[in-house]
């Protein structure tokens, strides 16, 4: 699952750069490449980001490429062999990301509603055969990627909690992105799964999917909000200039983009919970990629 393609600027192409010639860069490159969380159609996040691009270039004074990979294990190696110097993470996938490349730094996190954290909800199909969380048993369940926060890991948790483990009541189905799991629940191709609720209620605002053939069946407890992240290698000087960018951040159209009201200041020990997490289902992050 590594070496996969990336979306450069909302078209495909291979990035080139091998591992040796990534750590080669610049602690101070003229260019910063800037990475978002597959976690919806790439040429969508790309769009949505333009604003992002113009903001950070004006406020770092550097050229900026946006990036968005084909799933999160592709954005972990590209941020584990130095390929982009900014990475906006899921909370599991940094986690992963961490485990991997020690040096990298969480150093802002987004605020919703007040709070630093977020939930994942469960859905099924409205019409369907699942009407309780107890009628997912024997069943195919849909998630997204392995290493996502709100479409695995928490929902997996929740339904542990609830007496239903994936290795044995229910089949698991990895759909690879939220709005993958949204629609595959909607058509009835899985009866039931997970997603993040902000990004299902995004889908609902922007009519991607149809509200009255979907309802929501469980929602999770709170979740450390996505990361945004930089290779810790980068100059100090550098460091504190996108820290900056980030933490003043006021753009009601680019905080939209990502689903936040504003930006504070996170470390690592914030996402520890998913680390424990992890432990309670069982989950070797070694071997996870």
């Amino acid at each position: 699952m590594i070496n996969r393609r990336f979306f450069l600027h909302g078209t495909a192409a291979a990035l080139a750069l091998s591992p040796a010639a990534a750590f080669s860069q610049t602690s101070d490159p003229a260019k910063l490449r800037v990475a978002l969380l597959p976690d919806e159609n790439a040429a969508t996040l790309i769009q949505q980001a333009q604003p992002l691009k113009t903001y950070l270039e004006k406020a770092l004074g550097k050229q900026i490429e946006l990036i968005v990979t084909t799933d999160y294990s592709s954005m972990i190696e590209a941020m584990r062999f130095g390929r982009i110097e900014i990475g906006y993470f899921g909370p599991f996938s940094y986690v992963l990301a961490k485990s991997r490349a020690p040096g990298i730094e969480p150093f802002a996190v987004g605020i919703e509603k007040g709070s630093p954290t977020y939930n994942s909800i469960i859905v099924a199909q409205a019409d369907g055969p699942v009407k309780t969380l107890a009628d997912i048993k024997g069943k195919p369940f849909g998630y997204g990627d392995q290493a996502s926060t709100s479409s695995h890991l928490i929902p997996r948790a929740h339904l542990l909690k609830n007496g239903l483990d994936g290795n044995k009541d229910y089949k698991p189905v990895h759909l690879g992105t939220h709005d993958g799991v949204a629609r595959a629940v909607q058509n009835g191709q899985v009866p039931a799964g997970a997603l993040s609720k902000a990004i299902y209620e995004a889908l609902l605002a922007r009519k991607s999917i149809d509200g009255a053939r979907l309802k929501v069946l469980a929602i999770t407890d709170p979740i450390p909000n996505y990361p945004m992240t930089m290779q810790g290698a980068l100059s100090p000087a550098l460091k504190d200039n996108i820290r900056k960018a980030f933490l003043e951040l006021k753009d009601p159209v680019i905080l939209k983009s990502f689903r936040v009201e504003g930006f504070a200041p996170t470390d690592d020990k914030a996402y520890d919970i998913l680390r424990e997490t992890a432990k309670i289902l069982d989950l070797d992050l070694g071997k996870m990629s």
